[in-house]
């Protein structure tokens, strides 16, 4: 936590550290974890780092242990109707502000977010004219710091990658069982040939996100909508 504790000179002591897991993915939903750490008590907790990193079973045995080291944890999500509604980015602040709102139910106010990339989607947005409908009442408002790569150097954002992770590929696999030649117990909603083919001939389900042109556009040129994923995940290997 040597990057975390850079922040005690500016007297915070809760610091939350966030990331989030299935932004480019063609179904499911978008996952926000939010791990909070106390820079005056916490001790490193070994084994954590990246999400990406770790195995699927690294991550199933890290995950109760990230939950009892932190001082609180939250996983928020929002689905892909939501996504397409709203838009990604507005869609994680959404799934990151339902992950904060369970921080502070659950008495927890911390100081400061640490975030993963380079762009703040966490706070709130822009004044609302009177026209607009608040999607949530209170988001975020703490002071929140980018730094790339931080699930891959700061304790807090890895360990909040891991619950993340760990969530939202649990619920992929519920949904497989809707939907079971999509391969999402696998490929976890991602770009598989698999996916591709069976979405071809049978169409999106109510978990795919429709509004990214799933089989044109930038989907036939090889990339994905919306995302930064690894191309491990990009390829729905499951890492």
């Amino acid at each position: 936590m040597r990057h975390e504790r850079t922040f005690k000179a500016q007297g915070a002591r809760l610091v939350a550290g966030v990331d989030e897991v299935g932004r480019g993915a063609l179904a499911g939903p978008v996952s926000v974890g939010i791990a909070v750490v106390d820079l005056e008590r916490q001790r490193p907790l070994a084994g954590v780092k990246d999400s990406k990193l770790l195995s699927p079973a690294e991550r199933e045995r890290l995950d109760p242990l990230v939950r009892r080291w932190s001082v609180a944890s939250a996983v928020g999500h929002a689905s892909a109707q939501e996504i397409d509604s709203l838009g990604i980015i507005a869609a994680l602040r959404l799934a990151g502000t339902r992950a904060w709102q369970d921080i502070l139910a659950a008495g927890v106010t911390p100081d400061l977010v640490l975030l993963d990339g380079s762009h703040n989607w966490l706070s709130p947005a822009g004044q609302l004219s009177l026209f607009d409908e608040p999607v949530l009442e209170a988001g975020c408002g703490a002071p929140v710091h980018t730094k790339i790569k931080a699930d891959m150097q700061c304790l807090s954002v890895a360990a909040a990658s891991v619950i993340a992770k760990v969530e939202r590929d649990k619920m992929m696999r519920q949904l497989h069982g809707e939907y079971p030649d999509f391969g999402w117990d696998i490929n976890k909603g991602y770009a598989t040939a698999l996916h591709r083919d069976v979405l071809r001939a049978a169409g999106p389900t109510p978990y795919h996100r429709v509004s990214w042109r799933l089989l044109g556009g930038e989907l036939l040129d090889g990339g994905l909508p919306g995302g930064d994923e690894t191309a491990e995940d990009e390829a729905g290997i499951e890492n």
